[in-house]
Order: structure tokens, then sequence, then C-alpha cells
């Protein structure tokens, strides 16, 4: 069987994103503690962090003092894929931390760890982990991958601010957080599937962010 030039090209974008996947976050890394330190810094640039363990973190959302013990699930790519977003998209990004848009419910999903369970669903969801994805929207989601390498971090802003549009619209509480999250996966498979989407830019979800 030959392999060609554009499928060898495929199989190495797939496998440097599973690469990434299978990074567990490591507090003794310097490299990690630097990505924590950055978002950070871009989600709260006008606050200086006291300490990577700090009660601080709890004002983003995550669940304890300590953020790491929360990366479990995602691993190191769920924190670079926060990042991604805070850089690339700091409007959405800050309108979602603060809870900026909408009708919100006295009990909101926590942020950070609403991140964390995103890249865990966006990994399960494209069948990312096997080696070679048997979804229809991993094998679409493929394509999207070899035309541009930062396709996952890009999916995965688009999916959150889908969701937060999702919870809104449900006027959902934080007991709804699994609900409105496979409203999410249905609503983001179907975009996946329609005939006019070539790039991950013409999901009719990505209009929801701003920079």
């Amino acid at each position: 069987m030959i392999i060609t030039v554009a499928e060898r090209f495929l199989e190495e974008c797939l496998q440097r994103l599973q690469s990434r996947i299978e990074v567990s976050y490591d507090s003794s890394i310097p490299e990690h503690q630097e990505a924590l330190r950055a978002l950070w810094n871009a989600s709260f640039p006008e606050e200086e962090l006291r300490d990577l363990i700090s009660e601080q973190w709890k004002e983003m959302g995550w669940q304890g003092k300590d953020p790491s013990t929360d990366f479990r699930g995602g691993g190191f790519i769920s924190l670079e894929n926060l990042l991604f977003f805070a850089r690339n998209y700091p409007k959405s990004f800050q309108d979602l931390l603060r809870k900026q848009e909408g009708d919100r419910a006295l009990w909101e999903y926590p942020f950070a760890v609403a991140g964390v369970n995103i890249t865990f669903m966006l990994i399960q969801m494209l069948d990312l982990e096997a080696v070679k994805p048997r979804s229809m929207a991993g094998a679409i989601f493929l394509k999207f991958l070899s035309e541009n390498e930062s396709a996952f971090d890009l999916l995965y802003c688009i999916t959150f601010k889908l969701m937060d549009n999702q919870w809104l619209a449900m006027h959902a509480s934080y007991m709804d957080f699994n609900t409105v999250m496979k409203s999410t996966r249905r609503q983001l498979e179907r975009e996946l599937l329609l005939e006019d989407v070539s790039r991950l830019e013409d999901l009719p979800s990505y209009s929801l962010l701003t920079r």
C-alpha cells in the first residue's frame, strides 16, 4: 500500500496532537509552571499572583488553591487550550471568565473546570486517542488539522463559546452542567457535518467568537 505525501503529513499532524494529549500536567516541570503563571497573567493582568498554590485561583473557577489537581481529566493540553483562548480571543475569554454576557444563574459553572471538561469532551468526541479516529466528526476534524496545526485549540475556543451560548439559552444552573455539555456536543457534531464547512472558521458557532 502506497502512502501519499498528504497522508503522511496528516499522520504526523495527528501524532503531534496525540503527543500533546498524552502529557500530564506536572507541577515540578518549569515549563508547566510558567504556562500556569502565563494563564493567570492573561486572565487577571491587573492582579499579581502571589503563589502557584493560592486561594486566588478560585477566582478563575478552579476547585481549590492548587489548579494542578483539576488538570487530571484533561492533562497539560487543557492548560494550553485555555492559554490559546486567552491569547487569541481575549474579548470572548474575558466575557466568559467574568460571566459578562446574558442573564446569569445564581449558581454558575466554574470557568476553569468547565474548560478542562471541554478539552476532555473534544478528545472523546473526535476519537483522538485511537490510532486513527473512527467517528465521522473525528475524520472531518483530521482534514482541518492537516490545514491548521492549531485546529484543536481553535475548535476548543469555538466549543467553549458555544457551551456558554447553550447554557444561557437553557437558563441552566450548576446542576445542569452535564446536560449542557451533551447538548453542546450534539450541536458541534451537527455543525461539523454541514456540507458547506470546509474549515473551522465556516462553523456557524465560530461567529460567536470575538477577539
